[in-house]
């Protein structure tokens, strides 16, 4: 466990031997120009390695020039975009795809996930069109967002090549135990979005009280808290001084007690939508 407690640029392998970064930025909801060109600057200043964004985020392009503007090798980063809902399918996903490179202006992703499994399955044909994207040499590696248990065994039973991450709703209040235990049997990299549940996990009152004991801040104690459980987590920040707190992570563990005292917080709560319901863009 120790191995991935020294740094932000400590890694996870991924089944294939791909090393992604246990930690990274998310951009949801980072206004395209600007905000997001800044945002994606500063955390890159400060060491991040891994950026994620998504064809629906509309912010692309602004992680690119970011990117470009920031002066460290493209290949010393690990650049995550996902295809949107409306364009499950085969074509449709490779179409996407090519889209997503242009805008980001790279010649090549590290990690492309399937954004919703949506209703109607056609996630099938859209995987077929990310494994050929990774046997083409286009992407590093290729997972999903939003799977459950049963999406996955879905998946897996006809794919060639298994999901290397799933990238899902995961904090405090959303544990995802079974899920955990079912990518961890499955070799599948589990990696948190909305890792504070949007900021309303930060008054939680067990949580202040673990983040006094640490002399730490609650999005500290919560983002610690998924790194020990091995879970890949992108906090999404604009500010500087966040984008930096977020990350000052790697000089403190979690106690056992402590770790079992969060886990006791679960209630299988959401704040975004459940992927058996969630229907936008399909």
């Amino acid at each position: 466990m120790d191995n991935m407690l020294k740094s932000l640029q400590d890694t996870t392998t991924l089944h294939n031997g791909v090393k992604m970064p246990w930690f990274g930025l998310g951009v949801f909801k980072v206004k395209e120009g600007s905000e997001v060109i800044d945002a994606v600057k500063s955390a890159i200043k400060h060491g991040y390695k891994s950026i994620d964004t998504a064809a629906i985020y509309q912010n692309e392009e602004g992680v690119g020039q970011a990117i470009k503007e920031s002066g460290v090798p493209r290949e010393d980063l690990f650049i995550t975009s996902k295809v949107w809902n409306s364009d499950h399918g085969y074509d449709a996903a490779l179409q996407a795809f090519e889209t997503s490179l242009n805008k980001l202006g790279l010649h090549y992703l590290d990690l492309y996930l399937i954004h919703w499994p949506g209703q109607n399955k056609t996630y099938k044909e859209t995987w077929r069109a990310l494994e050929k994207l990774y046997k083409d040499g286009r992407v590093r590696a290729i997972g999903v967002s939003n799977f459950h248990i049963h999406h996955l065994q879905d998946l897996i039973s006809e794919a060639e090549i298994k999901p290397m991450v799933n990238q899902v709703e995961y904090h405090p209040h959303l544990a995802q135990k079974e899920l955990h235990a079912f990518c961890q049997r499955e070799g599948i990299q589990l990696e948190a979005w909305s890792p504070l549940k949007q900021g309303q996990l930060l008054s939680e009152p067990t949580i202040n009280e673990i983040a006094e004991k640490y002399q730490k801040s609650p999005a500290q104690v919560i983002l610690r808290w998924d790194l020990q459980n091995k879970v890949v987590t992108i906090p999404k920040s604009i500010k500087e001084q966040r984008i930096i707190e977020n990350a000052n992570i790697f000089n403190f563990e979690l106690s056992p007690e402590d770790m079992e005292r969060m886990d006791g917080l679960n209630k299988d709560e959401r704040v975004g939508s459940n992927p058996d319901v969630m229907n936008v863009g399909f």
